[in-house]
């Protein structure tokens, strides 16, 4: 009898790991696609945010859960290729930045919750039914709010304070026109502004357009928040230019003050990157992202850059340097 005993211990202590290992949940995946390089600016303290949050909310790399990333550095052959090869992965929720990514994502899958991050109008891009009810796959952290525009030229007035004129340099393919365009005609009327867009596609365009606006002293540049201008390449460039041409320039994120802009005012960018976590938790955990509501920036900043200022002979009034989150002297 002990031996018949000791054989049925073993053997069903023998087979105990092999079934606990069957009935073990796998490992969550999240998939994030990014719209930057790798090398981009943004793209180290980003994923360091991102990851950062994530823990906080009990998931850690490797750990509880596998992240798999992809850098598509603004391609469109690697935006489709890395949208294909991340929902061929069959991940619990897919992260993705920018409109042209959740664009590809949400052809390729068309059940698995995608979260963006840094879109400007997801409604108008046909990516959401609403904003309090998205009603599908996608939902996520838009990076626009149409009162930006309006601040953004109060800020240029600022400025110039005769501003007769101003152009808004865009990149069309980015999704942000007319989303921004619209309310910075209103803003520009109600100024008395002749505002001109001014569409920009590559490194010709952005000196064609900057260099237009050159000699008037009534005149400024709004640069919209594109991936495509945050390119360490063409952000040096159009904020070179600006400088040597004297145009003063608002532009939409820190990254552009910090890299030799005049002045930058936007949302920040990093703190979507922060929320976003919020959401993959949700949705690892069961809510479907049809219920989750798409959530605007709420956290503005405001950087001024006083070394270009005065590279550019421009005086900046004590009151909007007290206004200022950051100054950079």
């Amino acid at each position: 009898m002990r031996r018949r005993e000791f054989i049925c211990l073993v053997g069903g202590g023998a087979v105990w790991p092999l079934a606990a290992r069957a009935q073990q949940t796998p490992m969550p995946l999240i998939g994030v696609l990014l719209l930057n390089a790798r090398e981009h600016p943004m793209t180290a303290v980003s994923v360091a945010a991102f990851t950062k949050a994530l823990s906080e909310l009990g998931w850690t790399d490797g750990k509880n859960v596998r992240i798999e990333y992809r850098w598509a550095a603004s391609d469109d052959a690697r935006i489709q290729a890395f949208a294909r090869e991340l929902v061929g992965l069959q991940p619990n929720v897919v992260v993705g930045q920018g409109t042209p990514v959740i664009a590809a994502l949400a052809r390729e899958a068309r059940t698995i919750p995608i979260v963006f991050i840094s879109i400007a109008d997801p409604i108008q891009s046909g990516l959401v039914a609403s904003l309090p009810h998205p009603g599908g796959n996608v939902t996520g952290f838009a990076n626009f709010e149409p009162s930006l525009a309006g601040k953004w030229m109060e800020l240029l007035r600022d400025i110039v304070p005769l501003l007769s004129r101003a152009s808004y340099m865009f990149y069309p393919r980015a999704g942000l026109n007319p989303t921004a365009q619209q309310p910075l005609e209103l803003a520009a009327r109600s100024h008395g502004i002749e505002l001109f867009a001014a569409p920009t596609q590559n490194e010709a365009d952005i000196e064609r357009v900057v260099a237009g606006l050159a000699g008037d002293p009534n005149t400024g540049l709004i640069v919209a928040g594109d991936p495509f201008f945050g390119d360490k390449r063409n952000l040096d460039l159009v904020t070179s230019l600006a400088v040597r041409h004297r145009v003063p320039a608002i532009y939409a994120f820190r990254l552009f003050a910090e890299g030799g802009g005049l002045i930058s005012y936007g949302n920040d960018l990093l703190d979507q990157y922060r929320q976003a976590p919020s959401y993959i938790d949700r949705i690892i955990r069961g809510a479907n992202p049809a219920d989750l509501p798409v959530q605007m920036p709420t956290k503005f900043e405001l950087i001024i850059n006083l070394k270009t200022a005065k590279a550019m002979g421009i005086e900046i009034a004590p009151t909007l340097l007290a206004r200022a989150d950051e100054v950079i002297e």
